[in-house]
């Protein structure tokens, strides 16, 4: 190791090519007690960014700890290889998608081997292989043979930029842009393919709620986007001077509010609006020209109909109005603007009736009293909660729950309604890098036919640079004959939307050589669901939505045990720098290679785990890793002194590993004793954040523990098995972290570090021992609150040693006395934590034993009773004896000063008369 550093370069070579001769990732088929762990796979856009290291690292050090723990675990790595990027960049430098796609997937590949991930990598799969796609169009047979893939003409969302079509869930924003390019969607009636997902709607809510362990941002994003509602459907009767439309539905929550509908309004695309638009200009022109859905205020235009209220028999103006949307609830609505803030808008700008029919609910109000409230003033604002029916005649004081009950059984044609904002997944896409769909379009009267089983995959044909869809343009492709008559037909062009390819992806893993089907049924229900999965909040809707409902139609038709795909999900945050989020479009972006190349993969994988807990946002620091990498150089020379040393004492000793983390520690060595309980305690706080992935808890007690080691190394006559023991508890403990030094740290232990060669390897040598990531993760039978008390109370008694000798100008202390509590004082403070009295005072002079302490129980009773919110607890006054005595050697290194740690029936009244439990008496002599 040289003075600026341990040669990472070597380290990480070795061990990656040790690992990979002795296939330590190998995930068995068979398992006993398995954990899946997964990351969400990469788009291989050519490079690995620092968000794809810092999800990968989450994945990768939680897999390596619970096999550490003894789990078997199944942890895959795959590439979600369709889509639109790669088709653009073949077209833009005159290549195919196919080469560009795998070029791009060598290149991360390679990124995520320089970076330690411990993947299976026979488990690898790409999307957009034969061998792959093949499932996805049987999957589509089946979604179609029961029911839930139909074709049907749709307005859809297309984007002119990228020429396909888009899900309602890849429209971003206000301002409708596409997902990918930000270009503005429009709209267009297209034939196109949809899976029904709206006939899991229910359950897919329903479930929501059993996602404990997923973030409940990401469940309400769910919730909101399937959008269920309960009302009731209203029918009106809609006509004018010369016409007569008949019923139009319309669906609202608040029936409750209808007497006070003073408006009935039409979507611009309503067919309704469409006939009226044909005889007037007016129409004509604010459906073509001026209504804009995403405007900052409702709009609309006046018609010549009326619609007739069914409660009232009311006649309402009709309007055709922009706020109105085609493809949510009917397309037509009634206007409440004295209970709605978009109806009372739009009334007010078109000076039209608001009238209140909702009254606040008085307290204590009794509806059988027949004395309903006043009417609110709803003429700058309207009263949008629930509350007592007025101006509604017969219902007119009753509660706004029971009259929407009521007037829902009792109008002609009104039924009880629920309705979701979610609509048909259009799985349709108009471009060529995606997978076929599987149908052929007869000619003749068959129609569209899918193609047999036997005869999947339907492989893409060869590229064609040229615009709107390649697949239009492959005519041989095209033409083929009908599976069903076996005449002419033409194959569908439409390719799948690539959420069809990572909605099942996580199946695939558990089987990926199977040939004859897409995953083997016994192994996936072995594993499924994934235990833990870890990917960015921007797939809160789109794929996690599509995932979920997929799992369980595979668990209605094809035997999976599972109904959701995954038990726990994190959303890691982003990486920033100077508070911006990394981009190349910014020229912000820090190289994953030059930090690896400039300070290894361990650093990396260190510094950004230790920043910040994983769901949330941080920032980059260069100055950060600098710091770590020089932690981990220090690391290094602690652990190959201590092997020096032990072998000079004691000629071709080891370093024994201590698995079992059980050593025996001299009670007549305070110093060792303490080093040992902090062990302990470390083990204990650092496994329950691992468990909670709460990764950078845990590495601040891994570090802490090395630098008290450090301390402890430098300390007169360490003892060797505690010293060697923290430090094979300290590596195991950043094992998953940092495996490349966790594996040259733990041979050195072992006795067998790897030989260094000419070229800086030597595979036999680095494999010939105990891999850490097969080692036992530590264990310690230690309380944690106790472990905590004890380390607040050494840290408490340092600060308080340090102010002391701030306050009083000591120069230089010639020793240092702390005395602890007398025992009365630990029994008073439990009864004041464990009181409920409201005078603690008498509740501890109760106690005999205290009682007899006269003036000074008094006191402290007094002390207790003002403080009393904030007492907690501490240790018992044997145990905060022991704790000091065992900690006296750090207080003594700190200051240059002999420290007494002595017990109330050893020290002077006056000083113990300022000891209490948790804050001893410290005196410093001069």
């Amino acid at each position: 190791m040289s003075q600026e550093g341990y040669d990472h370069t070597a380290v990480e070579k070795r061990w990656q090519e040790a690992w990979a001769d002795a296939s330590v990732y190998r995930t068995p088929d068979d398992v006993t007690d398995p954990t899946y762990v997964l990351g969400m796979y990469p788009y291989p856009s050519g490079k690995l960014h620092m968000g794809h290291v810092r999800n990968y690292t989450i994945t990768d050090a939680y897999a390596r700890f619970r096999r550490m723990r003894g789990d078997d675990v199944l942890h895959p790595m795959g590439w979600d290889a369709f889509g639109l990027p790669a088709e653009n960049a073949a077209k833009e430098r005159d290549t195919n998608p196919r080469d560009w796609t795998f070029d791009c997937i060598d290149t991360m590949r390679g990124q995520m081997r320089s970076m330690g991930f411990g993947y299976d990598w026979d488990r690898e799969i790409a999307t957009c292989t034969p061998e792959y796609y093949e499932w996805n169009q049987w999957l589509f047979r089946r979604f179609y043979e029961e029911g839930l893939a139909e074709r049907r003409d749709a307005e859809v969302n297309w984007c002119p930029d990228c020429e396909t079509v888009l899900a309602d869930e890849q429209v971003e924003g206000e301002a409708e842009l596409c997902w990918r390019c930000d270009h503005p969607v429009e709209q267009r009636e297209l034939e196109q393919w949809f899976l029904r997902i709206t006939e899991y709607a229910d359950e897919l809510i329903d479930a929501i709620d059993d996602l404990e362990g997923w973030p409940d941002s990401v469940r309400q994003m769910q919730r909101n986007w399937i959008g269920r509602q309960y009302g009731t459907t209203l029918t009106f009767e809609v006509g004018g001077p010369e016409t007569d439309h008949g019923a139009v539905e319309a669906f609202t929550t608040r029936a409750d509010t209808v007497y006070g509908a003073t408006f009935f309004a039409l979507a611009p695309g309503h067919p309704i609006s469409e006939t009226i638009a044909e005889a007037d200009a007016a129409v004509r022109t604010f459906i073509d020209e001026e209504a804009d859905p995403e405007g900052d205020e409702p709009n609309g235009v006046a018609t010549d109909l009326t619609a007739k209220n069914p409660v009232t028999g009311a006649e309402l103006p009709v309007f055709v109005a922009d706020f109105v949307l085609s493809d949510v609830g009917t397309g037509a609505l009634m206007g409440v603007p004295g209970h709605d803030d978009r109806d009372h808008a739009f009334a007010s700008k078109m000076g039209l009736p608001i009238e209140p029919v909702i009254a606040p609910k008085p307290d204590g109000y009794d509806p059988e009293s027949g004395d309903p409230p006043a009417p609110p003033d709803v003429s700058e604002a309207a009263f949008t909660d629930d509350g007592v029916l007025v101006n509604s005649d017969d219902y007119t004081g009753m509660e706004s729950a029971a009259a929407r009950e009521a007037i829902t059984e009792e109008t002609a044609g009104a039924e009880p309604t629920t309705q979701y904002r979610l609509r048909d997944w259009g799985i349709s896409r108009q471009r060529y890098w995606g997978t076929p769909i599987p149908v052929v379009h007869c000619h003749g009267d068959c129609g569209s036919v899918l193609v047999p089983e036997a005869e999947l995959p339907v492989e893409l044909p060869a590229f064609i640079n040229t615009t709107g869809n390649p697949l239009d343009a492959a005519e041989e492709w095209k033409a083929t004959t009908c599976p069903s008559c076996g005449g002419p037909g033409t194959r569908e062009t439409d390719t799948m939307d690539t959420f069809v390819d990572s909605s099942w992806y996580f199946l695939r893993y558990v089987s990926p050589e199977l040939s004859d089907a897409p995953f083997d049924s016994d192994r996936a229900n072995d594993w499924m669901p994934v235990d833990q999965y870890v990917g960015g909040i921007e797939h809160a809707v789109m794929h996690l939505l599509y995932s979920r409902f997929v799992t369980k139609f595979l668990a209605d038709y094809e035997g999976l045990t599972a109904r959701e795909p995954f038990t726990n999900l994190l959303a890691q945050g982003m990486v920033q720098l100077d508070g911006s989020k990394m981009s190349k479009s910014k020229g912000n972006v820090v190289s994953p290679q030059r930090i690896v190349e400039e300070y290894g993969a361990d650093t990396a994988r260190l510094f950004m785990m230790q920043a910040a807990q994983p769901e949330r946002d941080f920032d980059w620091s260069e100055e950060g890793v600098r710091s770590t990498y020089r932690f981990l150089t220090r690391l290094t020379a602690l652990v190959e002194d201590h092997a020096e040393a032990l072998s000079e004492h004691v000629p071709d000793a080891t370093a024994a590993l201590d698995e079992d983390d059980l050593i025996w520690v001299d009670p007549d060595d305070p110093t060792a004793a303490y080093v040992a309980g902090e062990i302990d305690a470390t083990v204990a706080v650092a496994t329950a954040e691992y468990d909670d992935l709460t990764f950078n808890v845990a590495l601040r007690e891994a570090q802490g523990l090395v630098g008290t080691l450090r301390s402890y190394a430098d300390h007169e006559e360490p003892d060797p098995a505690v010293l060697g023991h923290g430090l094979s508890v300290a590596i195991r403990l950043l094992a998953p972290v940092i495996p490349h030094l966790a594996e040259e740290l733990y041979a050195t232990l072992s006795g067998k570090p790897a030989n260094v060669v000419d070229d800086g390897v030597d595979v036999d040598s680095a494999a010939d021992h105990p891999f850490v990531v097969d080692a036992p993760w530590p264990t310690a039978d230690v309380d944690r609150e106790a472990a905590e008390l004890r380390r607040r109370l050494v840290a408490n008694t340092r600060e308080d040693v340090r102010q002391i000798i701030e306050v009083a100008g000591i120069e230089d202390p010639t020793a240092i006395d702390v005395v602890v509590a007398p025992d009365w004082k630990y029994d008073a403070l439990e009864i004041a934590v464990e009181s409920d009295a409201d005078n603690l005072i008498s509740a501890i002079m109760a106690e005999s034993h205290i009682r007899e302490q006269g003036d000074a129980a008094a006191s402290y009773g007094q002390d207790l009773q003002a403080e009393r919110e904030a007492l907690s607890r501490t240790l018992p006054g044997d145990a905060e004896y022991e704790a000091l005595r065992a900690a006296a050697w750090l207080i003594e290194r700190e200051f240059d000063a002999p420290v007494t740690v002595a017990r109330a029936s050893e020290a002077d009244d006056a000083v113990v008369r300022k000891a209490e439990p948790g804050r001893p008496a410290i005196d410093i002599t001069e």
